[in-house]
């Protein structure tokens, strides 16, 4: 019983470890496909995990990483953008710009001073 239980952490630590990897280059290859459908290029050909956690789903509990990658879009300047994987399924993808609606600017007429 004694040898069992280093044995049971040393097989989670490798099934971590090689499931961590795979979440890995999920998250690069979707990095990747997204920058060149939006003709954007991806550096440094990677991503890098931020945050990791633990999350309920409908299959049961799943490891919730995000990973964050940079990207330029006319080869001047880095912008970076997320991927959120719940297992190895892609939850959220951003390229960290603003959606439209953000975009638009209220603009109001000042009435003349009197």
């Amino acid at each position: 019983m004694t040898t069992l239980v280093p044995l049971l952490l040393l097989g989670l630590l490798i099934w971590f470890w090689l499931d961590s990897a795979r979440a890995r280059e999920i998250a690069t290859g979707i990095c990747q496909a997204a920058c060149e459908q939006r003709n954007l290029q991806f550096l440094d050909q990677t991503v890098a995990l931020r945050r990791i956690g633990l999350r309920w789903t409908q299959r049961g509990i799943r490891i919730r990483r995000l990973f964050q990658f940079d990207y330029s879009e006319e080869g001047v300047g880095r912008r970076d953008g997320h991927v959120i994987l719940v297992g190895v399924q892609l939850e959220e993808f951003s390229l960290g710009l603003p959606s439209e609606a953000d975009r638009v600017v209220p603009f109001r007429h000042k009435p003349p001073d009197r």
